[in-house]
């Protein structure tokens, strides 16, 4: 199988362009992903043939590094429209409309001075809220552990719990991210901070756990703190990976760069 990989700002995919769904994909997706037994990577991304009905490009099956199907990833989609066309021959400046679990995607590609970079425009849909968490088990964590300022719930196709706090430098990501999902049943959590040109965002990812930016989780992010009166409808989220833009309306934008890494024959 060839595999092509990419990543959004660090945030990391497998890319496999299939006519169907292989029937061990999750296992296939696992063994991959690892980071010392396969190839490595936050997870992995089926493209498969578009659907003639809904008019669209591509679908995108996404799996997690621990084999757990995902709805939706805002860094994956715009690593599976770069793929999509550097594998096709009408060129790099498209507009893509790409299946997902959570609904139909439009992509723009445009091209940079880079040939290996694409920047990408995703119009990811507009932002639901998200489980009830104000009372109950996650709320007194929050509570207990000195989070109690900002928090709230959000559905970008995805569940995300965005937890305000004064520094997210001084956040233990990795343990309050995890503790945080398991009390939840299960829950992508990004913490931020206002910084003097938006926010800062640190995330932990179900299914992979801390990553250096998170596409839907910038998207849920950038709500929170409008809707908290930080930052305009206009935002840069910051992360260990780099920036995005989100530009909030009826549908939030999501707004960043796609690098290919390397062509891999696996298996």
């Amino acid at each position: 199988m060839q595999l092509t990989k990419h990543h959004g700002l660090g945030n990391d995919f497998l890319i496999a362009l299939a006519d169907a769904l292989p029937a061990d994909a999750p296992a296939l997706a696992e063994a991959a992903c690892h980071r010392t037994r396969g190839v490595g990577a936050d997870g992995f991304i089926f493209g498969l043939p578009g659907d003639a009905g809904a008019n669209t490009d591509v679908t995108m099956v996404l799996f997690n590094a621990d084999a757990t199907r995902a709805e939706m990833s805002g860094n994956g989609i715009r690593c599976l429209a770069q793929a999509f066309v550097l594998h096709d021959d009408r060129g790099s400046n498209r507009e893509l409309s790409i299946g997902t679990d959570a609904g139909i995607r439009t992509v723009s590609v445009e091209s940079t001075e880079d040939p290996t970079v694409v920047q990408a425009r995703v119009d990811m849909g507009p932002i639901g809220r998200g489980p009830d968490l104000e009372v109950g088990e996650v709320a007194d964590y929050l509570r207990n552990h000195g989070f109690a300022d900002h928090f709230s719930t959000a559905d970008v196709g995805n569940p995300h719990l965005v937890v305000g706090v004064h520094d997210v430098h001084q956040i233990d990501v990795a343990r309050n991210g995890s503790e945080l999902s398991r009390v939840a049943g299960g829950i992508n959590v990004e913490f931020i901070s206002a910084t003097s040109g938006g926010i800062d965002m640190r995330v932990w990812e179900r299914g992979v756990g801390v990553t250096e930016a998170c596409g839907t989780g910038a998207c849920a992010a950038a709500q929170a703190a409008h809707q908290w009166g930080m930052v305009g409808p206009v935002v840069s989220v910051s992360m260990p990976g780099g920036d995005v833009t989100v530009e909030l309306g009826d549908t939030a934008v999501l707004v960043g760069p796609a690098e290919y890494i390397a062509t891999v024959n696996y298996g």
